[in-house]
């Protein structure tokens, strides 16, 4: 693999969530984080937001982090966003060995066009990541899942994608990816009845006839 890009670190001190926001401030330029694993205590750092963030958009997942103890080895395992999913917050960082293997999440990308839609079928995607083991210098960037056989009414499983070498599925295999049904309304369309058949007759009701006891007390 690639040489190890290298992110300066420093210790944070402050902890908090206003500690946190005044790293962030466009002024300091600066993301928080937690470097944890492989049983040594956890450690509270923060790093510099704009070379982390270009490095994580080119794909890079492992990093070196230099802090005054020495370098060590890292695997990003989360990078949080704000809730309008545009500032990155916080990551976590865990202690890796490149030797060793990982269980980590993948994205997944849907490839081609489902045959299915030729038959006025739409793909519903319902995940976009599966979780795998593989050697932490082999991590895949992305996962390719082709749907052209994708028929109308078929559906793709974690089970049914083809991994790369090394690479084993720890999802459950049963999870279901991606399908390519009709349209709801659609279907609702169909399953109505058919104009042709004309209006039904409405039911008539007729009155009731008063019995013996209500004419007698009248």
């Amino acid at each position: 693999m690639a040489e190890l890009m290298v992110l300066e670190a420093e210790i944070r001190e402050q902890k908090g969530s206003k500690a946190a926001a005044r790293l962030r401030h466009p002024k300091v330029g600066k993301l928080p984080a937690i470097v944890y694993g492989h049983g040594q205590e956890p450690m509270c750092i923060s790093l510099n937001a704009r070379a982390f963030l270009e490095a994580i958009h080119h794909g890079q997942r492992i990093f070196e982090v230099r802090l005054p103890s020495g370098r060590q080895t890292v695997l990003v395992k989360d990078l949080q966003y704000d809730h309008f999913g545009k500032q990155a917050i916080h990551t976590d960082l865990m202690r890796v060995d490149l030797s060793e293997r990982v269980t980590v999440s993948v994205p997944l990308e849907l490839r081609g066009t489902a045959k299915g839609t030729q038959d006025g079928g739409i793909v519903d995607q319902l995940m976009d990541h599966l979780e795998v083991e593989c050697a932490v210098t082999e991590i895949p960037e992305v996962i390719e899942v082709s749907i052209k056989d994708l028929g109308l009414g078929d559906m793709i499983h974690a089970k049914d994608v083809a991994l790369p070498a090394g690479v084993v599925l720890k999802t459950n295999p049963e999870s279901l990816i991606c399908l390519c049904n009709l349209p709801k309304v659609k279907e609702a369309e169909e399953a109505a009845p058919a104009a042709a058949e004309g209006p039904q007759e409405p039911e008539v009701i007729t009155e009731r006839k008063p019995t013996e006891e209500e004419t007698s007390a009248e």
